[in-house]
Parts: C-alpha cells; sequence; structure tokens
C-alpha cells in the first residue's frame, strides 16, 4: 500500500480518512521506482477524492495537491454531486490490477479498477446506511493521466472512469 508520507521534497497533505471508511490499494508496487512514484501519487489522489467527499468539501488540501486543470474540474464537479445528493459513503473500497506506463519522464498514464462492493452511500443528515447490494456497476475502471510538477507530485490531469466495467468485475 503507498505510504501516505511519502519522501520527496513536496510537503504532501497529510489525508486521514474518518473512521469506518478504508481505501486497501492491491499490488500497487511495480519494483521501479519511478513507476511506482507514479501510482503512489495516484492512490493518493483517489484517497484525497474520497476524503473530500466524506469531508462534504470541494476546496480539501488533498483535492488541490493531487489534481489539475481538467481533472481538478472534474473532481470538484463529482464532489458537489455528492454534497447536492445529501450523501457521504462508509466502507471499503478496494483498488487492484493498476497499470502504469511512462510516457516521458514527466508524464504517464494509469489505469486501474475500484470494487465499491463493501463501501455503502451514507445520509449526511441522518446516518442512515443505504446497504443496497452490489451490482456489476460496483465495479469501476479508472484511466487517469498524471504530470510530475516541480515538487516532484505526479498530479492527476486528466481521466475518465466507466461504471459497470467487465473488465473490472472479477
Amino acid at each position: 500500500m503507498p505510504s501516505p508520507t511519502a519522501s520527496g521534497p513536496a510537503n504532501r497533505p497529510d489525508i486521514t480518512l474518518p473512521k469506518g471508511v478504508e481505501d486497501v490499494f492491491e499490488k500497487w508496487e511495480t519494483g521501479d521506482a519511478t513507476k511506482d512514484a507514479v501510482l503512489s501519487d495516484a492512490a493518493r489522489a483517489q484517497t484525497a477524492m474520497n476524503d473530500a467527499i466524506t469531508q462534504g468539501k470541494t476546496d480539501t488540501p488533498g483535492l488541490t495537491f493531487y489534481y489539475e486543470g481538467k481533472a481538478l474540474t472534474t473532481s470538484v464537479k463529482w464532489v458537489q454531486k455528492w454534497l447536492d445528493a445529501g450523501i457521504t459513503y462508509t466502507g471499503t473500497t478496494r483498488y487492484f490490477n493498476p497499470k502504469v506506463e511512462l510516457f516521458d519522464d514527466k508524464s504517464a498514464g494509469v489505469s486501474f479498477c475500484a470494487d465499491e462492493t463493501k463501501a455503502y452511500n451514507k445520509d449526511r443528515k441522518t446516518g442512515k446506511i443505504d446497504k443496497a447490494p452490489a451490482s456489476d456497476d460496483s465495479y469501476v475502471l479508472y484511466n487517469t493521466r498524471l504530470e510530475k510538477n516541480e515538487q516532484g507530485v505526479w498530479q492527476t490531469t486528466d481521466g475518465t472512469s466507466v461504471r459497470g466495467s467487465e473488465t473490472c468485475a472479477q
């Protein structure tokens, strides 16, 4: 699992998910230092997104640190949808099957799957948890682009997600 306090020149924000919410990253190491740095920041970006959702804020330090450009705009809109719906979530999200491709020394692509079968929507006001059964929509395929900034952080700059991905429903 990527360490939330990575070494490096950047002063990374400390992100702690609330009790009952957990991100599990399975086999997110390749043994290649550069690819592992990319994967580590991609994982932190995912946790930063989940932190913003659980905090109910679109301007958390993690979100604005790990996302840039189009990806930041999209991320803020995604968190706002959760706020508008009056929900957050609880449970565990499993991230697996990461693939990283280095385009050059400052850009890379990362794809990975998310298993949300043990994560449940939760009403912000009442705290009621929706334990709807898992479905194909519980699996999401992410494709992201990351670019290395001057501080050495691999920021997510673009990305797509496909809910109900057959690739991930395994």
